[in-house]
């Protein structure tokens, strides 16, 4: 006799009792993270700030922080939490104030990866990103000091020191020169 294990969902995900650890849930199924480390979240805050302030000045939508989670799909439910995510105004006016997790992909997801990382769960995160509408993901590279630009799968641009990450038109006018992240 075998058993069946039945997928979770985002709202059981949502009602869990908090057990010091943050989850994602990924086609039904829970996986744990780890609380981030030094470096990684000194990175997710200075580009969540620099974005954050850029975006109340221009009052172009909201900033989430690390750990807010985004409901990409359903039946099986996928619930991921980006270091850093935009959602603009125009889709904030379009879905409302919503309980629970957002309904949808953020326009912007901001992914730093940690030396724990592991390269393919790394992938398959732009790639959940991408397939749910995701318009532009950033995924920082403390070690190799760049930020990695995926606007499709074959729209892939690698900045250096010596570039500026740009919102273009999903944040319009937000830049962050790639060297301020490493300082």
């Amino acid at each position: 006799m075998t058993a069946t294990v039945r997928p979770a969902t985002a709202e059981e995900l949502l009602r869990m009792p908090y057990d010091g650890f943050r989850y994602e849930l990924v086609r039904g199924v829970l996986r744990r993270m780890t609380p981030a480390a030094n470096q990684h979240g000194k990175l997710a805050m200075k580009i969540g700030a620099h974005l954050f302030q850029y975006v109340e000045q221009n009052n172009l939508g909201t900033v989430y922080a690390a750990e807010t989670g985004f409901r990409l799909s359903s039946n099986p439910d996928t619930v991921r939490a980006p270091d850093v995510a935009f959602v603009s105004a125009r889709r904030i006016e379009e879905v409302g104030e919503s309980q629970g997790y957002w309904p949808g992909a953020p326009d912007l997801a901001v992914e730093v990866i940690s030396p724990e990382d592991v390269y393919a769960e790394g992938e398959e995160k732009v790639l959940d990103w991408l397939e749910a509408g995701t318009r532009l993901v950033a995924v920082v590279n403390p070690r190799k000091r760049t930020v990695t630009v995926y606007r499709s799968l074959s729209d892939i641009v690698v900045l250096t020191d010596e570039n500026i990450l740009d919102g273009s038109d999903v944040v319009p006018g937000w830049k962050m020169a790639v060297k301020d992240l490493f300082l």
